[in-house]
């Protein structure tokens, strides 16, 4: 079933590693905005968490965007518990390389965000982006609220009419209620504002996601 919750390929929760019950130390502050990357955050933001591939480079697609306040990259969607990033690449916790958006709906409407997502990657390749291969690579968005799924599908089939008219495939992007957000290891937060020339793997599909870009009333 499209756009289903989950993937096959992926593992079971009885097959996961175990994890921990102690968070992975991260950074405090975000490296471009100095923002404390763990919060408190300001009460008119909400969040919401995307998966697009190796997360260097798709933090970056995010921090950008005026409204938003915060970016932090992450495993999101899987079964272990506060995972290293060893752990995720080895397939066996279940994640996704995910980044928390923390935005302000009044100044970046979610729309704005999934068009963001979905321009900025290829959401047809299942369980990969590009030459990066792996359940940790698959495309996800997973939101925090009720009022975001409405929002969230509606776009991902007006994408999918678009992808469809380019001659591409199916949309592989699991969408799902958020589950917890793992925050992942210092070195990786904001990993291409530290390192310019760092490795990214992302690229589009070039088909433009004609969706609204306004704010919320």
């Amino acid at each position: 079933m499209l756009f289903s919750s989950r993937k096959p390929g992926t593992i079971t929760k009885d097959q996961a590693l175990p994890g921990r019950s102690a968070p992975i130390p991260t950074a405090e502050n975000h490296f471009v905005n100095g923002h404390a990357l763990k919060g408190p955050y300001p009460a008119s933001c909400k969040t919401i968490i995307f998966a697009l591939g190796c997360y260097w480079g798709a933090e970056r697609k995010f921090w950008t965007v005026p409204g938003v306040w915060v970016t932090a990259v992450g495993n999101a969607g899987g079964f272990s518990p506060n995972p290293t990033y060893e752990e995720v690449c080895s397939g066996m916790t279940g994640h996704a390389e995910s980044v928390l958006v923390v935005f302000d709906p009044s100044q970046v409407s979610l729309e704005a965000l999934v068009k963001v997502f979905y321009e900025a990657h290829d959401p047809t390749q299942g369980m990969r982006q590009g030459n990066d291969v792996g359940t940790q690579y698959r495309s996800a968005i997973y939101w925090t609220d009720a009022g975001q799924e409405a929002v969230i599908r509606a776009a991902t089939q007006a994408y999918q009419q678009a992808l469809g008219k380019a001659g591409m495939g199916k949309i592989t992007t699991e969408l799902t209620p958020a589950g917890p957000f793992y925050f992942a290891e210092a070195y990786h937060q904001q990993y291409l504002a530290k390192n310019p020339h760092g490795y990214c793997g992302l690229g589009g599909t070039g088909v433009v996601c004609s969706i609204g870009t306004g704010v919320a009333a």
